[in-house]
């Protein structure tokens, strides 16, 4: 079995990605931001689209599935403790669970914390994680219906996956959160070689993402609150890193 991604933009910073099985033909939109450039999408790549999978209830996730499930007839999938505020949902899922897209294994990951019932989707065979809003590039997620405790262990699970696995993430950030990183670890050389590939991306327009997990273990600072070095430089060495992380993040929000 071989999977296919391609990333596109939609409404203003957010990313649309489709999953495609080049075995069986079955195509999933991760998310559905906006259905026209949903549709641009399959239309570029000559897919139909068989699903859509959910990582959690916002509007600029969802608000492209009502169109979209009438034209296509397709599946839609996401958390089953948001399943009340996703339209037209037709299975729910929580953590270990499994959907099949095509021959395309997905295990579903509960990830919350932006929102409380929050997923990401992993495809190990292909070593591709979809995360919607928990992980950014050099960043992560606004806390909105979560709290810290939770995004921080949501993140630890994501931190798992391996170095080379290749995230999708549902925003545009990477600059801003670039900016914000070099106020918490100056001398992180990983960040400043991200620092200076994000500038060329950006300069190319091209989108700075996927990420490599691998990079973002050692470059983002948020990833990286159970680091000495990052818990000093927030003035909380001695504290758990839940509590570092929640340091950062207030810390971003005011930035």
């Amino acid at each position: 079995m071989a999977a296919e991604t391609h990333l596109f933009l939609c409404l203003k910073d957010n990313y649309g990605v489709l999953l495609h099985d080049t075995e069986t033909g079955h195509t999933a939109a991760i998310d559905a931001p906006d259905a026209a450039p949903v549709e641009a999408a399959l239309k570029q790549k000559g897919w139909r689209l068989t699903d859509i999978l959910v990582t959690h209830y916002h509007a600029d996730h969802t608000q492209g599935i009502p169109a979209l499930k009438e034209h296509h007839g397709c599946r839609v999938v996401g958390p089953r403790a948001e399943a009340k505020r996703i339209p037209f949902i037709d299975e729910t899922v929580v953590e270990g669970d499994t959907v099949m897209v095509g021959d395309l294994m997905v295990r579903v990951i509960e990830t919350p914390g932006h929102t409380d019932g929050h997923i990401s989707y992993w495809v190990r065979s292909a070593k591709l994680a979809f995360v919607g809003d928990t992980l950014f590039s050099i960043g992560c997620g606004r806390i909105l219906d979560g709290n810290q405790e939770k995004m921080w262990n949501s993140l630890l699970k994501l931190r798992e996956l391996p170095d080379d696995a290749l995230v999708f993430c549902g925003h545009e950030y990477t600059q801003a959160n670039v900016r914000f990183a070099w106020t918490i670890e100056k001398g992180n050389k990983a960040l400043a070689q991200r620092d200076l590939e994000v500038d060329r991306q950006i300069a190319a327009r091209h989108p700075t993402i996927p990420m490599v997990m691998g990079v973002e273990k050692a470059a983002n600072p948020f990833l990286r609150a159970d680091v000495p070095s990052v818990a000093k430089a927030v003035g909380l060495p001695d504290a758990p890193a839940w509590q570092v992380f929640a340091e950062l993040r207030a810390r971003k929000d005011k930035f």
